[in-house]
C-alpha cells in the first residue's frame, strides 16, 4: 500500500486492520464456507515462491483482485517445477483469509506468513497448522524484549504524541505501533527512531507506507521466510520472492531470497534495493508485475497469460 495524502481517524482505523495484533487460527468451517481448495502436497519442494499481498498481489481496485492468469501459472509450477507458494504479509491470519475469499481465490497457499512473523502451513485436512517451535520463540522474545524496554517505548511514545500527529496505538500494554497523517510524517518519526533506538539493536519496526509496528529485528518477512525455507530444506538460492513496500525489503534481500523482484508499481526505495542486489524490477504492476517477474526466473512456462 502507498498512500501520499493525509488520512482520516476512520481510515486509518481500517487500515490498521493489517497491522493487526491478534492472530488466531482460521476455523475451517470458515475455509470450507467459501469453497477454496487446498493444494495437494508437493512431495519434494524444490522452491520456495514468497508474495506479499497487498499492493503486490493484490490489487483492491482491480477488476480481478488477483489475475486468473496467476493461479495458472502457480499451479504449473507446482506440478512441473515442484514449488511451494505462500503469502508473506502483515495482516493478521483472519484477515488474510478473508482476502483470500474477497479475491476469490481458487487454490489456497502451501503456507502463510501473517504479521509478518507467524508462520502457519496448510494442511490437506483444510486447517492451518501453526509453526509451533518458531512461533513460540518469536511471541516471547518480542515479549521479553518489549517488557525490558518498557522506558524506551514509553519515551517514544511521548515523542510521538507530543511532536505529531501521529496516532500510537497499543493493545493489552504492548506496543502495537504507530499510524502516521503523511507519508513526510512518518519519515520524520523513522529518523527519530533510528536514533533513539540505535543502542538497542534488537528493537526493530515494519512500516508500510504510513503504518509501523515494532517488533525484534530476528522476526520479520525475510527471516519468516528463511524459516519456512529450512521447514523444507531448502535455502536462499531456491527462495523466490517479490513485494513493493518498506516491510519487505528484509525477504528481498539475497540473505533470505536470492530470486527477488518488485512489481512495477513498487516504491523506489523497493526497486533500487531489488535492483542493487540482481533482482528484477517488472514493468507491469501488482498481479500482473508477479506474473512477469515468474516468467523471468522460471521462463518454461512463459505461455501463461
Amino acid at each position: 500500500m502507498a498512500f501520499s495524502t493525509s488520512v482520516d481517524a476512520m481510515e486509518m482505523r481500517m487500515h490498521w486492520h493489517s497491522f493487526q495484533l491478534l492472530a488466531r487460527p482460521a476455523p475451517r468451517s470458515h475455509l470450507e464456507r467459501r469453497q477454496m481448495k487446498a493444494p495437494a502436497p508437493v512431495p519434494l519442494v524444490a522452491t520456495v515462491l514468497a508474495f506479499d499481498f497487498d499492493g503486490t498481489l493484490h490489487d483492491p481496485a482491480g477488476q480481478q483482485p488477483v489475475p486468473a492468469g496467476f493461479f495458472q501459472l502457480i499451479q504449473q509450477l507446482r506440478r512441473d517445477q515442484a514449488m511451494a507458494w505462500g503469502i508473506n504479509t502483515g495482516r493478521s491470519l483472519p484477515h488474510l483469509v478473508d482476502g483470500f475469499a474477497e479475491s476469490r481465490f481458487p487454490i489456497l497457499p502451501d503456507w502463510v506468513v501473517a504479521r509478518e512473523r507467524e508462520i502457519y502451513f496448510h494442511s490437506p485436512g483444510g486447517r492451518w497448522l501453526p509453526h509451533d517451535a518458531w512461533n513460540r520463540s518469536c511471541e516471547q522474545q518480542i515479549h521479553g524484549l518489549f517488557k525490558r524496554l518498557r522506558r524506551l517505548l514509553d519515551s517514544i511514545r511521548h515523542l510521538v504524541e507530543q511532536s505529531t500527529g501521529a496516532q500510537w496505538l497499543a493493545m493489552d500494554g504492548e506496543p502495537a505501533g504507530i499510524i502516521s497523517r503523511t507519508e513526510e510524517e512518518m519519515e520524520w518519526i523513522v529518523g527519530k527512531l533510528a536514533v533513539l533506538t540505535r543502542d538497542e539493536p534488537l528493537l526493530g519496526w515494519q512500516r508500510n507506507s504510513v503504518y509501523l509496528r515494532f517488533g525484534h529485528r530476528d522476526f520479520q518477512k525475510g527471516s519468516s521466510l528463511s524459516a519456512v525455507a529450512r521447514h523444507y530444506s531448502l535455502g536462499p538460492a531456491n527462495c523466490f520472492a517479490i513485494g513493493d513496500s518498506h516491510n519487505d525489503l528484509e525477504m528481498l534481500d539475497p540473505r533470505h531470497a536470492q530470486m527477488a523482484a518488485c512489481p512495477g508499481n513498487a516504491l523506489a526505495e523497493v526497486k533500487e534495493h531489488v535492483t542493487s542486489s540482481g533482482g528484477y524490477v517488472a514493468q507491469a504492476v501488482h498481479g500482473a508485475g508477479v506474473i512477469e517477474a515468474l516468467r523471468h526466473f522460471f521462463p518454461a512456462q512463459s505461455n501463461i497469460q
